[in-house]
């Protein structure tokens, strides 16, 4: 994973992702009340934007700087950091961390988790979007490297010390020339 080569498919296009959250985030999070919290490998933000119109106190990090730049200019709500999430780290504490779509090989992102759990106040919240291993066989789009997709349980044997709210393989529908397909998921969310 290279921050150059995400600088270049952020320059490529006016918006590499939807301007609107993940369908789970929106969701899950709609109705909660607006705290702090964090945005990991958060590209232009959506996520973190989306949130702090609603009140949330964010942060989004990403080792793009063009992403971030990006970010910057379509909200000034949100705190935006470039740094590569493997690496990076924070002294704060926030109600929530996190982490959507982030493929990363296993040992690289059990560190990212761990860490990122290490963010939480007591009570906050961990919650984790990404592309299922079963998404190549049976959804659509994301990466099509297995090693680096999730696994339900792979993601939650890493949550140490966090009690486990919700952890399943979810579908989310995606537009297509030919119509509406669903793409699967892994979602997981846990409580410090």
């Amino acid at each position: 994973m290279d921050a150059s080569i995400w600088d270049e498919r952020y320059r490529s296009a006016d918006r590499l992702w939807s301007a609107t959250p993940n369908l789970f985030v929106a969701d899950r999070l709609g109705m909660t009340v607006p705290k702090s919290g964090i945005d990991v490998a958060a590209g232009d933000g959506r996520n973190a934007i989306w949130l702090a119109d609603r009140g949330w106190s964010m942060t989004a990090v990403d080792f793009s700087e063009v992403a971030v730049d990006l970010g910057k200019s379509i909200s000034d709500q949100v705190d935006f950091v470039v740094g590569d999430v493997r690496t990076w780290t924070t002294e704060l504490r926030f109600e929530l961390v996190l982490i959507s779509y982030l493929h990363l090989p296993p040992d690289e992102m059990q560190s990212v988790v761990s860490m990122a759990s290490s963010w939480l106040t007591p009570e906050g919240e961990l919650f984790m979007i990404g592309h299922d291993q079963s998404n190549i066989e049976d959804g659509t789009g994301g990466p099509q490297v297995p090693d680096i997709l999730w696994d339900v349980r792979e993601m939650t044997s890493w949550l140490d010390g966090l009690t486990l709210i919700e952890a399943q393989v979810v579908r989310r529908p995606v537009k297509t020339d030919n119509g509406q397909v669903f793409a699967r998921d892994t979602l997981v969310r846990a409580r410090a």
